[in-house]
């Protein structure tokens, strides 16, 4: 992330007053949100997003979802600069799985104890909604597994050749078996960056769209952020605004997933994100999104060792056991953890390991 300038006229906030304000319970502001994410006590930042955690979440006990994620097809008209996964039409290495693929996938799943798929694709150009209506349908009346699928992206896309709004979307979706959605997508929620990265992608306002009206017809989403590329730290804050102002319009929000950028195999290239900076931009979210429950760990771009740190500075949640994942893994990052080793990380960080569904409700089946 880069420095952004005060504006001419627009007194700087000191980090100091903002982790000040945060210990307090008040809200921050944009000015206090990029002081934050542009202070070097790393260490403070993590003591107060921690303090923050404590008092949301009282118990020691750190959540994590066995589930699977999916793509559907790798064909995607977007062409986003950050992303390794996409094919066009034609190459190659292009598929759309067969619902005969995807049953075995799920198949695993379940016979792992997985609760949940997460079913998320590209852009595709010639799909139409009743195919994934039928997809949907297939999965729901085969073998009932919750589906968290489909970002705004991808609805939106699919509103689009549909002819449709984006809540008859939505309900065709939803009434065909789907259940909630991934906050994939959003990346930065600034057009600036979105005109430069994804310009044949959803804007900002489309997004927010997408999971306002899921909100509005019952559905429970998450909301991410990929952050390391382009963005200046006033662009996080924007991001970080967004989302808690949709949270305080709909409480649909479950949690907030920030991760890196993974520089390898994709146009836009650049330098990896360390450690302290993921930190950072962690501690920053959970003391920003007050009203968003639950902060997710990323050890997919992290590893597992900095994920137990990462339970230190604001996440109460270590995410997916990630039976499968590929887009993260087309960029040459391929952490791997077993439901068991997951468990042993979040134990050996001191915390008690507890299975959760996509709702965080605890099962009983946890470690």
């Amino acid at each position: 992330m880069n420095a952004s300038p005060t504006s001419c006229g627009q007194r700087a906030a000191r980090p100091v007053d903002a982790l000040e304000r945060a210990a307090a319970g008040q809200r921050l502001s944009s000015a206090d949100i990029t002081a934050l994410l542009e202070s070097r006590d790393l260490l403070a930042l993590g003591r107060a997003a921690d303090a923050v955690r404590w008092r949301l979440h009282p118990e020691r006990v750190i959540t994590y979802v066995v589930d699977r994620n999916i793509n559907y097809t790798n064909v995607c008209v977007s062409g986003c600069e950050f992303c390794a996964f996409y094919r066009h039409e034609g190459h190659a290495e292009a598929y759309v799985l067969s619902f005969e693929e995807l049953g075995r996938k799920i198949e695993e799943t379940l016979a792992l104890g997985g609760t949940q798929i997460l079913l998320q694709g590209g852009l595709h150009p010639t799909l139409d909604l009743s195919w994934y209506e039928d997809m949907l349908r297939f999965i729901k009346n085969s073998y009932g597994i919750h589906i968290h699928g489909f970002s705004p992206p991808e609805i939106v896309h699919l509103a689009r050749r549909a002819e449709l709004s984006l809540r008859d979307c939505l309900g065709r979706l939803r009434e065909a078996g789907l259940d909630s959605i991934p906050g994939g997508g959003a990346e930065i929620l600034s057009d600036r960056v979105r005109r430069k990265l994804s310009p044949r992608k959803c804007t900002k306002a489309q997004w927010l769209a997408v999971m306002r009206t899921a909100h509005e017809l019952g559905m429970r989403t998450t909301a991410t952020m990929m952050f390391g590329h382009i963005e200046t730290s006033a662009e996080i804050a924007e991001h970080l605004l967004a989302v808690r102002e949709l949270q305080d319009e709909t409480g649909g929000f479950t949690a907030f997933i920030p991760w890196s950028f993974q520089p390898a195999n994709t146009a836009l290239g650049g330098a990896e994100v360390g450690g302290a900076a993921y930190l950072k931009v962690l501690a920053v979210s959970r003391l920003a999104l007050d009203n968003v429950a639950n902060l997710q760990a990323s050890w997919v771009t992290q590893g597992g060792h900095l994920a137990q740190v990462a339970l230190r500075f604001g996440a109460n949640d270590m995410g997916s056991t990630m039976i499968e994942e590929n887009v993260v893994a087309a960029a040459g990052v391929t952490y791997r953890l077993p439901r068991e080793d997951l468990v042993r990380l979040i134990q050996d960080a001191g915390f008690a390991a507890q299975q959760r569904d996509c709702y965080y409700n605890r099962l009983t089946v946890g470690g």
